[in-house]
């Protein structure tokens, strides 16, 4: 054992835990030359286990340990978690351990933890502002990503169509405007009611994603290329369409659960064949007038 050991050497074995300047048991086993290591100190403390209170010495907890070893850079885990000792502790632990030069190593260490406190005074200042400093860069990241997420919320809406206002496609653009009326079709939990004079049989391939229970209305005109026997196929599988004929609406409209109203500037045939817009009407007038008038035919 090298009892040469200087000060700064020991600064470095000095660890701060649970707010204390703490060593490893360990560490004070190769500084007092412990022959059998950390075993020697545990047995002292044992045999005077009342000269060692929570204040003076204490087992490390998981996290604690692995904090620590991420600071320290070791490899290796013991097998079981280490004790710390305060500077109480460890000036105990020179009077109970019986190895040869205990009271001159536990000097240089009693010299290493007045060192320690002076740099801490001196610097404290420092210290609190490198809080200060961490606290804050805390404070922004919390609120970068505060942003963050509501702005992934906001794309979020905005994918599925939400706070659709109004959209406008142009040539050429059939699957987008597909989509949306799939998702203006999934919207529904209870009722749509489809008012459009030039439909065929491929409303069907809209309605297929209308949730199992959600019933349909389609009102259209004499005019239109659907036949019953569309109507009474889908039926036999997915349930929940009625069609109804009248030739007094020009304009093509849906209705969701009679409370969202959606204007078409074109038939559901010819979606992305022209330009065209799908508008969102959020005055609940239009929607009952529209149901009052449905009614009335």
């Amino acid at each position: 054992m090298n009892y040469l050991v200087k000060n700064k050497d020991i600064k470095d074995m000095i660890y701060n835990v649970r707010g204390k300047e703490v060593m490893l048991d360990s560490d004070l086993a190769i500084l007092y030359g412990c022959v059998n290591g950390t075993k020697t100190i545990n047995q002292s403390v044992k045999r005077n286990i009342e000269r060692f209170p929570s204040n003076f010495y204490f087992q490390l907890t998981k996290e604690e340990y692995y904090n620590l070893k991420s600071q320290i850079g070791t490899a290796s885990m013991k097998r079981t978690l280490p004790y710390a000792f305060t500077e109480q502790g460890v000036a105990m632990l020179s009077s109970v351990l019986r190895t040869k030069d205990a009271a001159r190593v536990s000097v240089n260490i009693m010299n290493a933890f007045v060192e320690m406190r002076k740099i801490i005074n001196e610097n404290k200042d420092l210290f609190k502002r490198i809080i200060q400093i961490e606290n804050k860069t805390d404070y922004i990241e919390n609120t970068l990503l505060e942003h963050d997420n509501q702005i992934n919320k906001i794309f979020d809406k905005f994918n599925r169509k939400e706070d659709l206002k109004s959209k406008l496609f142009f040539n050429g653009e059939i699957y987008d405007s597909y989509s949306l009326i799939v998702d203006i079709i999934k919207e529904a939990k209870e009722g749509i009611t489809i008012i459009d004079n030039y439909i065929d049989e491929n409303i069907l391939k809209y309605l297929k994603k209308k949730g199992k229970e959600v019933k349909v209305t389609i009102i259209t005109s004499k005019k239109s290329k659907i036949y019953d026997i569309d109507i009474e196929k889908f039926n036999e599988q997915y349930n929940g369409i009625n069609i109804e004929y009248t030739n007094i609406f020009h304009d093509r409209f849906i209705i969701i659960d009679n409370k969202t109203l959606y204007h078409l500037g074109t038939s559901l045939n010819y979606i992305g064949s022209k330009v065209f817009a799908i508008n969102k009407i959020e005055d609940t007038d239009y929607i009952n007038l529209l149901l009052d008038k449905i009614k009335t035919e």
